[in-house]
């Protein structure tokens, strides 16, 4: 198994409660493919860059966690069908 790391950037319309629950949602789905989540941190509200769907600000979380190479495109397809996630990013953390 390897390191990797995901940000993944949530809709402002969602509550703390909803975030929990996409929280909870990514979390399943990382063990259900054999993964281990390691840390979850929750960055909070935080002005973007640049609108996303007209957005102008967005939760942000992290999520450290091991899985196996071969799920990694498993879990993105997975996220990229959350609705509420604007945007994400899954990377390797390098030793």
């Amino acid at each position: 198994m390897h390191d990797y790391e995901m940000v993944a950037i949530i809709s402002p319309e969602i509550d703390e409660e909803g975030v929990s629950k996409i929280v909870d949602k990514v979390t399943r789905s990382i063990n259900s493919r054999g993964g281990a989540v390691e840390e979850i941190t929750n960055w909070g509200r935080r002005k973007l860059a640049y609108p996303i769907k007209k957005f102008m600000e967005a939760d942000y979380i992290l999520a450290r966690f091991k899985l196996m190479p071969k799920s990694v495109k498993e879990l993105e397809s997975e996220v990229r069908a959350f609705e509420n996630i604007l945007r994400y990013l899954v990377v390797k953390v390098e030793d």
